[in-house]
C-alpha cells in the first residue's frame, strides 16, 4: 500500500496521528479507494459532467448594501452607498459592483432567503439543512452528496474539490461529509493536503514548478513499475493509482498555464487574512474554473470576511470592488468557454445583516433575511427573485429556503431530489433535501 507522508500531529484526544494520503485507504474509515470505485461501476454511475461552484462568504455579507439597497428606508438604515442601475431593468445593486451591474443578464439574484440561523457557520451554506434534529452521522455536505451519487467525472480528478482555508473561526470549516463517509469529503489541495503531500521530494508548494513536478511523478511511476507493484493491482487499484499520479490534477491547480491577461481580468484581490476567516484570493476563482474543466463535480471557495459589526461601508468600499471584480470573471470565463449551460455558481454567505446600523458603524447578525447570486447552468437569468420589506428586515415576497437552493443546484446537475436518496448509518434512506423542498421554478421550472 502507497503512503505519502506528512508531517505528525497530536490531537486532542491524546493520540499521534500521521496526516496522509493512502492508496488503498483514502482518509480515516469508509471504503478504501479501489472498492469504492468498483462499488461505483457497478452502480453504472452517470458520465455527463455538470458542475457547481459555490463562493462562500464567511461572516455575512450586508444586504443592504449589495443586492437590496433600500432608498426609501430611514439614514439610520439605509446607509451610505447609492444604487446604480443594471442592464435588467427595474434591477439596481450596489454602486461599488459596477461590473456586475454590466453583466446582470447573466446572474440572478434572490433577495428573499428566509430560514438562516444565528450561526458563525459554513454548514447551512453546504448542506441546506440546520443543524439540530441531525440523523447518526450527521447531515453531509452537498459536495459529498455529489460525490456519493454522480462519482468521479475523470478517475485522476476527485469529484469536491475545498479550496478554503483551514480558518481561525473553525465552524467556517465545521460541515463534512457526515454519514456519507470520508471517503466523500472534499479534498483540498489548499488547506490540510497541502502541507502533507509529500511525493520524492516534491511538495504542493511546488506546484507553480510543473517541470520538477512531473518529473518527480514520472520517477514516481518508474519506480512502482521497477517493483512490480502496477502488475499486481487489479482495474480499481490501477484507477486509484491513476487518481493521485496523473498530472491532470495538478496542471489544474496551476494557474501558470493560465493566459496572463485572463488572470489580470481576475486580479490577485487581497492575500492577507481577514479576520478570523479567509484571504481574499481572485486568483482562487479562475482555479475553480480549471478544476470543473478538468473534471471536479463540486468546488468550494472562501472569500474574506463579512462579519461587519464595526466600519460596514468602509469595509465594504474595500472588499466589494475585488468581490465585483472576480465574480464578474468567472461569470463571462464559463460562457466564453461554453461552459455557462454546465457550470452553475452561487455566492452567498450564512446569514444577512441587522437594518439598524449600530453605534460602531457596523451592521449585526440578521438570520431572517438573506441574499444570494446564482449563475450558469441554464438556469434563468437575468431577473430578481423575491424581496423584503422597506427596511430590509424580512422577506415581503417569495420566501425562499436553503433546501429550495440546494434542490435547484441538484436539478442542474441532473439529480431528482425527489427520488435519489442515501442511506444514513442506520441504513435508513434520507433524501438530499429537507421535506417539500423542490427546485424553484423561477430558475428552472
Amino acid at each position: 500500500m502507497l503512503t505519502i507522508p506528512g508531517p505528525a500531529n497530536r490531537y486532542c484526544d491524546g493520540v499521534s496521528r500521521r496526516n496522509f494520503l493512502r492508496i488503498g485507504a483514502l482518509g480515516m474509515g469508509g471504503l478504501a479507494l479501489p472498492q469504492l470505485l468498483q462499488a461505483e461501476a457497478q452502480a453504472g454511475l452517470r458520465s455527463s459532467h455538470k458542475a457547481v461552484i459555490m463562493i462562500y462568504l464567511p461572516g455575512g455579507p450586508p444586504h443592504q448594501d449589495t443586492f437590496d439597497l433600500k432608498l426609501d428606508a430611514p439614514s439610520e438604515i439605509r446607509g451610505e452607498f447609492k444604487p446604480i442601475p443594471t442592464t435588467v431593468p427595474g434591477f439596481q445593486i450596489c454602486e461599488h459592483l459596477p461590473r456586475l451591474a454590466r453583466l446582470a443578464q447573466k446572474y440572478a439574484v434572490i433577495r428573499s432567503i428566509a430560514d438562516a440561523v444565528d450561526d458563525h457557520t459554513d454548514f447551512m451554506c453546504q448542506t441546506g439543512r440546520r443543524k439540530n434534529g441531525q440523523p447518526p452521522g450527521g447531515w453531509p455536505t452537498f459536495g459529498a452528496c455529489v460525490s456519493r451519487v454522480l462519482g468521479a467525472a475523470h478517475p485522476a480528478v476527485p469529484p469536491f474539490v475545498g479550496l478554503e482555508p483551514r480558518m481561525q473561526h473553525r465552524p467556517y470549516n465545521a460541515a463534512n461529509a457526515g454519514f456519507v463517509g470520508v471517503a466523500h469529503d472534499a479534498f483540498r489541495p489548499a488547506a490540510d493536503a497541502k502541507s502533507d503531500m509529500v511525493l520524492n521530494g516534491v511538495t504542493t508548494e511546488r506546484l507553480a514548478d510543473r517541470r520538477t513536478l512531473l518529473a518527480g511523478f514520472d520517477r514516481f511511476r518508474r519506480e512502482v513499475d521497477a517493483s512490480g507493484l502496477m502488475g499486481g493491482l487489479d482495474s480499481f487499484n490501477e484507477q486509484a493509482f491513476g487518481m493521485l499520479t496523473s498530472s491532470r490534477l495538478l496542471e489544474a491547480l496551476d494557474l501558470s498555464k493560465e493566459d496572463p491577461k485572463l488572470l489580470e481580468r481576475y486580479g490577485k484581490g487581497d492575500a492577507k487574512v481577514h479576520g478570523d476567516a479567509a484571504p481574499m484570493l481572485n486568483e482562487q476563482f479562475c482555479t475553480a474554473r480549471r478544476l470543473v474543466e478538468a473534471g471536479a463535480r463540486f468546488v468550494t471557495v472562501a472569500y474574506g470576511f463579512w462579519d461587519y459589526h464595526g466600519n460596514n461601508f468602509g469595509n465594504a468600499r474595500n472588499d466589494l470592488p475585488l468581490l465585483d471584480q472576480n465574480v464578474n470573471a468567472l461569470i463571462e470565463d464559463l460562457h466564453e468557454r461554453g461552459l455557462a449551460q454546465d457550470v452553475s455558481v452561487i455566492v452567498w454567505g450564512e446569514f444577512g445583516r441587522s437594518p439598524t446600523i449600530n453605534k460602531d458603524a457596523g451592521r449585526d447578525h440578521w438570520p431572517r433575511a438573506n441574499c444570494a447570486l446564482l449563475a450558469g447552468g441554464g438556469m434563468k437569468t437575468g431577473q430578481v427573485i423575491g424581496a423584503t420589506d422597506r427596511l430590509g428586515g424580512e422577506p415581503s415576497e417569495r420566501p425562499v429556503l436553503f433546501g429550495e437552493v440546494f434542490a435547484t443546484l441538484y436539478h442542474t446537475l441532473g439529480i431528482d431530489v425527489n427520488k435519489v436518496t442515501i442511506p444514513d448509518l442506520t441504513g435508513r434512506p434520507q433524501f438530499l433535501v429537507p421535506d417539500a423542498c423542490q427546485p424553484m421554478r423561477e430558475l428552472v421550472g
